[in-house]
């Protein structure tokens, strides 16, 4: 199935914004019209209405809503968490609906939404209840029995606004591949623009909504074809090596190594010693077979990486050992694939867009549980309330108190988290010990709403803490961007603590992690910045990892390389690693796409682009390590005649700085300051001056408050004042 046109994507935008607008109004009228941040319900309230109320607040708090001293809660995770609920059942309803998926329970009968809408009016439901009953029981995993958000009524007008906004919506958004991943990103835009205008620090409330991008397809299929489809292409050469020698282009191989379903568009191959192989390696350390893969994403978002895997794996298996599709999406579904995601809701999108994806391919059919959970899940309760789930059992005590302490900053670190990383096991008592007694919690046999709540939080950080603490063949992803500075005490200081070399970005903190993640041999691809490839801040992780790591690829994309405008800036990469010790000669597959101006042009680069093998061991040898796919130049360097220096600063320029045309004539204690520009002019850099005082060669009027804020910026670059040189906007 194809993506979703460009135009339809900019309708879908439009209306999704609408749509959580309406959603969180009217989620927060019926919220209030059931009194859940009130210290006490109201009078004219029904026992079940009071029931709901309480199961409500409950849940809230296990959000992070919180409760005070006299009773009141407030409600802003649980209103946000009720209108997403209502506007995705509403969506994956039509979703299911369109790909003729929708069934009649206990049946194989597909069924539109117009008849959903005439079985609710016969048995006086809402439809939305009844359609939301039809997906729970087709998919336990998606939509969870028992969730009091979609026992909440919205005001009649909210509900026929919604609606007609997801009938509105073109029939193309529901069968393209990717409309799972923008729908999500839409519905997340102005809270992630309203985050960043705010210039506050990032932290659990905003990191989701920040770092989330959507990851554009041929990004993902070029990391997948020369990983998966590289170690393929491998197995297939050395079956048949008079193909390595005689093939004439790399489309002919491409060809030869095709499966069903399956083109390997973007795996590039190179000449070796006279013969083809694979650019970036044929990955003679992952196992032979491939039942033995273990494929994790550990950033998955709305599962693009996840589903374009499964299809990968599927038609792998189906070509090795002869089982039909339906036997091959059950088996990589239960044993190949794995996903985790710090955002709950995107967890929610990525099981139900595998599973589209699975149906699709093989028809409806009853899908094993999938390895998908999430990362971002926090106890939000008091330790000894949480580890009395586990019912005076000192054994199941202490694993619940593990899991305690190793979830308690989960919302900001989300697959960060490393349980092998401390002394001792991941739980002292099992994940299938803990189980029973969740799944006793669930069925209300602990007594309350409160620990019914616990109980399914705890439930899916056990399954969190398995994939965090397992190993992998492949991990995959689109790291999250977020700079140092703009980032909360808790994650910086872990940052700190677990990755010092990599801290400067969350980014490259992940480039570390998703390598821990990897069994030994295991490989690693990756969507990245590309500045910690030369920027001097990196210097020492570079070294490390082009010591002890060897490179597989190394594919430049530069800026431009992502449609989404909330991308503008992003200068990216596509790093692949493997974990095992390079040896002297080892040579990686370079690409570079930079000068082309589009995805689309990129994409094409990426296709067709001139590969180039650059021996990594020589990378050490240029300065600071940087990483250049370009051959050295011999010679003297600009650094043995030049060095460059941070110009003068004020750090608040609008008060201590003017434009010269501001003055009649030059005053007395004022000085002309040289500045860069930012675009080809004639005549440029020259219109400041700044407030001076020369007595002390300082900017006069700051005091030393001031100073010592700014880190005496208004002494930098001394070293260069008064000799010639080049001013550089950087």
């Amino acid at each position: 199935m194809a993506s979703l046109a460009r135009e339809l994507r900019r309708d879908l935008a439009s209306k999704v914004t609408s749509a959580r607008r309406i959603a969180e109004g009217g989620a927060r009228k019926a919220i209030e019209g059931l009194a859940v941040h009130n210290p006490a319900p109201w009078e004219s309230m029904s026992a079940e209405e009071r029931k709901l109320r309480n199961r409500l607040r409950a849940h809230g708090r296990q959000l992070g809503d919180q409760r005070d001293t006299k009773g009141a809660q407030s409600i802003g995770r649980l209103v946000s968490e009720v209108a997403y609920e209502h506007w995705h059942g509403m969506l994956f309803a039509r979703f299911l609906a369109e790909n003729e998926l929708l069934l009649m329970p206990g049946t194989a009968t597909a069924i539109s939404l117009d008849e959903v809408e005439e079985i609710a009016r016969e048995e006086k439901r809402d439809w939305l209840a009844v359609v939301s009953e039809y997906a729970e029981k087709m998919l336990p995993q998606i939509f969870r029995p028992g969730d009091p958000t979609l026992e909440v009524v919205l005001p009649r007008e909210t509900r026929n606004e919604l609606e007609k906004i997801v009938r509105g919506l073109d029939g193309e958004v529901f069968t393209a591949t990717d409309s799972l991943g923008w729908v999500y990103q839409f519905w997340q835009s102005e809270r992630k623009e309203e985050v960043n205008a705010s210039g506050n620090k990032i932290g659990a409330d905003e990191v989701a909504a920040v770092t989330q991008l959507f990851t554009e397809d041929y990004m993902v299929d070029f990391i997948l074809d020369n990983t998966l489809g590289a170690w393929h292409a491998g197995k297939v050469l050395a079956a048949n090596p008079s193909l390595a020698k005689s093939a004439k282009t790399e489309d002919e191989l491409r060809a030869a190594v095709a499966l069903p379903g399956c083109a390997w568009t973007y795996l590039r191959f190179a000449r070796k010693d006279g013969r083809w192989a694979p650019a970036a390696g044929t990955f003679d350390t992952w196992p032979k077979t491939v039942d033995k893969l273990r494929c994790l994403d550990p950033c998955m978002g709305s599962g693009h990486f996840v589903v374009a895997m499964f299809g990968r794996l599927v038609a792998l298996l189906v070509a090795e050992i002869g089982v039909d599709e339906a036997t091959a999406a059950t088996a990589v579904i239960s044993k190949n694939l794995f996903g985790l995601e710090i955002d709950p809701r995107c967890t929610q999108i990525a099981a139900f867009n595998l599973a589209l994806a699975a149906w699709r391919r093989v028809g409806h059919c009853i899908l094993p549980p999938m390895n998908l959970a999430c990362s971002g899940l926090a106890p939000n309760a008091k330790q000894e309330d949480w580890v009395a789930l586990a019912n005076k059992n000192d054994r199941i005590q202490r694993g619940m108190i593990r899991l305690y302490a190793l979830f308690n900053d989960a919302p900001v670190l989300g697959s960060l988290i490393d349980p092998l990383a401390s002394e001792g096991d991941l739980l002292e008592a099992e994940f299938h010990e803990l189980q029973p007694l969740l799944e006793k919690a669930l069925a209300n046999e602990l007594g309350d709403d409160t620990a019914h709540e616990m109980a399914v939080a705890a439930r899916g950080l056990a399954k969190a803490a398995e994939i965090l603490s397992g190993s992998f063949t492949l991990v995959v992803t689109n790291v999250p961007y977020l700079g140092r500075g703009k980032q909360e005490q808790v994650l910086a200081e872990y940052c700190d603590r677990a990755h010092p070399d990599a801290k400067a970005d969350l980014a490259t903190c992940f480039v570390e992690r998703c390598l821990e993640l990897c069994a030994p041999g295991g490989s690693s691809m990756l969507v990245t910045p590309q500045n910690w490839l030369f920027l001097g801040t990196y210097r020492k992780f570079r070294q490390r990892l082009l010591k002890e790591i060897k490179w597989d690829a190394v594919s430049r994309l530069g800026e431009h390389a992502f449609e989404s405008s909330q991308a503008a800036g992003a200068f990216v990469a596509l790093l692949g690693f493997t974990s095992v010790k390079p040896n002297n000669s080892h040579a990686f597959f370079g690409l570079d796409a930079t000068e082309q101006p589009r995805p689309e042009t990129k994409a094409g680069q990426l296709r067709a682009g001139e590969v180039r093998l650059v021996g990594q061991n020589s990378q050490l040898e240029n300065p600071d390590a940087r990483i250049l796919l370009e051959g050295g130049t011999a010679g003297p360097r600009l650094s043995d005649f030049a060095n460059s220096f941070l110009g003068l600063g004020t750090g608040d320029f609008p008060h201590y700085g003017r434009f010269f045309w501001e003055f009649p004539a030059a005053l007395h204690g004022w000085t002309f300051q040289q500045a860069s520009i930012y675009q080809t002019l004639d005549y440029g850099g020259r219109e400041l001056v700044v407030a001076w005082d020369s007595t002390i060669d300082r900017v006069r009027g700051m005091d030393l408050a001031e100073r010592q804020q700014i880190h005496n910026q208004d002494q930098s670059g001394q070293q260069a004042w008064g000799k010639n040189g080049v001013a550089v906007a950087l």
